[in-house]
């Protein structure tokens, strides 16, 4: 996974996490909050580069191993972003979004994120 930070002010750091979602249908982790940051997820945007279209999952995945549904089977035509969340999503240390292609070898994920560092 490729990451570019850029530096914020009070140790602030915009990130992104990118997945293309090439080999099966399986979960496939797409960003874990890091040790002592409070995230602040601005966007998850998925798009089809196949020309057939899909659909994808979203979930999350707090630290006590319960998982909540952000977007299920969500219909991501051919050609056409999607963006999954309306909404900034607050995410806490050591929670995980992982995403769910409904076929493989069809989209690409790209997750926009700020994170906050708690070490003060």
């Amino acid at each position: 996974m490729m990451m570019r930070h850029l530096r914020g002010s009070m140790g602030n750091v915009y990130t992104n996490a990118k997945k293309d979602l090439a080999t099966n249908t399986n979960p496939v982790v797409l960003y874990t909050v890091p040790d002592k940051v409070q995230a602040v997820i601005r966007s998850i945007r998925v798009s089809d580069d196949s020309g057939s279209g899909s659909t994808i999952t979203a979930t999350i995945t707090d630290i006590g191993t319960n998982v909540f549904s952000l977007a299920y089977n969500v219909v991501v035509a051919a050609n056409t972003p999607v963006e999954l969340l309306t909404e900034p999503l607050v995410a806490q240390q050591g929670e995980i979004i992982t995403v769910t292609p409904g076929h493989a070898d069809r989209l690409h994920v790209v997750l926009s994120v700020l994170e906050i560092s708690n070490n003060t």
